[in-house]
């Protein structure tokens, strides 16, 4: 099975959040996929905990460690059409990344973000419950 799966899920995982466990069952033996976007959606997730004083340089650097080993397939989107559905759903290009990727490849979204969620049926998009 192939799923997307987008910036909440890898970040519940690597700071061990309370849905990890099961994250970590839906996904076994799952090929993920992402935009090369997730790289710098993971980083900025970090610089604004490290802003906020919610986690330290040390646990952030342990973080990406993790999320370093986690072998997710990128897959490329095209711009011409992110911006086509930004404009008819109204959302930001970072999130149409991943929803452009499920769609394209025909494949089901893995989010802890309702918003995404919403959006992703709203556009024909199978989206996995956790």
């Amino acid at each position: 099975m192939r799923i997307v799966v987008d910036t909440s899920i890898i970040i519940a995982v690597i700071t061990n959040e309370m849905h990890k466990k099961r994250l970590i069952e839906i996904t076994k033996n799952a090929e993920l996929i992402a935009p090369p976007s997730l790289h710098w959606e993971i980083g900025n997730a970090f610089s604004a905990m490290l802003r906020r004083d919610r986690i330290t340089l040390d646990q952030a650097q342990l973080a990406l460690n993790e999320y370093r080993k986690i072998p997710i397939k990128p897959h490329d989107v095209n711009l011409d059409s992110v911006l086509e559905l930004s404009k008819k759903y109204k959302l930001f290009a970072y999130d149409v990344y991943f929803l452009l990727c499920a769609k394209n490849l025909k494949v089901p979204l893995l989010s802890l973000d309702k918003q995404m969620m919403e959006n992703g049926r709203n556009m024909g998009i199978q989206i996995i419950e956790v």
